[in-house]
């Protein structure tokens, strides 16, 4: 008789408080993959949650900058932002908006607000490309609000499916190579959830607002903008707390390839770092002042990265 598996409940093994920082052109971003405390999370690289209603923290928006090597998607709970590329592609996103960039052999795009005072919420995720995949031809998914799939639970509990499948119910995002979940789940006080993941999957849970209690006996507590990273397994039970909870949950497969990244390229070596960097400056001659004569920080993060002066290494 075939020996059958028993679910595996995940727990948090590691919580992380964001840190606050600026990107673009001055964005006040709060950062909580990305930063020293979890530099990346394969296969997810990057995660900001940008909140302000200062027009001073995000006016002056994300101009022209590359990417080459992976995919990036904004979340949008609030506000206007909009992206145009060197593709031809232009888009509007707006409160509840959903853009999956797959940046691949290399981009040219900008983040711009289109408002000028009120409220700009959202987040934006980072996710790798495999090796096979990071030289495709880049691609661009805009999906508006009225083409995100929403859940009811029968306990009341409100899931947004933007990447994945949740019961029975798959989001339009299609063809991404981490076979990813993305869910943004609104539960009300002490209200519980229980959910399949896959097994293999790396997840993470980022709680926007109010607090979770992650597993049963003894649940772990992940507070308002901490994000808890989950152990391996197959279900997940959640439990809000008294004020209820607003959270992302993310899970992907993992690549388990090297990761070479400087600034807004990521690859899995120092060559292919350097070769696009070249690249970059051969489409665009006003960039040679900033880059030649310079040596690469592999440890930079963020839009734009960190150039420092003096011979590469």
């Amino acid at each position: 008789m075939k020996n059958e598996r028993s679910p595996e409940s995940r727990t948090v093994t590691l919580i992380v408080t964001g840190q606050a920082t600026s990107d673009g052109a001055g964005v006040r971003l709060f950062r909580v993959i990305g930063g020293p405390t979890l530099p990346e999370l394969d296969p997810f690289l990057l995660l900001d949650e940008f909140l302000s209603d200062d027009p001073n923290d995000y006016i002056a928006g994300f101009p022209d900058h590359p990417h080459r090597g992976f995919e990036t998607v904004t979340y949008m709970l609030a506000g206007r932002m909009r992206h145009g590329d060197n593709q031809g592609n232009s888009g509007l996103l707006t409160a509840g908006s959903v853009q999956w960039m797959t940046a691949g052999r290399g981009i040219v795009h900008s983040e711009m607000p289109e408002q000028e005072d009120g409220l700009m919420w959202g987040f934006q995720l980072w996710v790798n490309l495999p090796a096979r995949s990071k030289m495709t031809a880049p691609r661009y998914q805009d999906i508006p609000p009225a083409q995100i799939p929403e859940v009811e639970t029968a306990d009341g509990i409100h899931v947004r499916v933007i990447a994945g499948e949740f019961d029975g119910v798959s989001a339009p995002i299609n063809g991404i190579d981490a076979e990813p979940l993305y869910l943004d789940i609104t539960l009300s006080a002490g209200q519980t959830m229980d959910l399949p993941l896959p097994r293999e999957h790396n997840a993470f849970l980022y709680c926007y607002d109010g607090a979770v209690g992650v597993g049963s006996e003894p649940a772990t507590t992940v507070g308002k903008r901490r994000l808890g990273v989950l152990s391996l397994g197959d279900e997940l039970h959640l439990t809000s707390g008294s004020d209820g909870a607003r959270l992302l949950l993310v899970a992907g497969k993992p690549f388990g390839e090297p990761v070479a990244r400087y600034g807004p390229f990521v690859m899995n070596t120092r060559d292919e770092i350097a070769q696009a960097i070249d690249d970059h400056v051969r489409r665009s001659a006003r960039q040679v002042h900033h880059v030649m004569g310079c040596h690469v920080d592999l440890r930079a993060t963020g839009r734009y990265g960190q150039i420092h002066r003096g011979p590469y290494i």
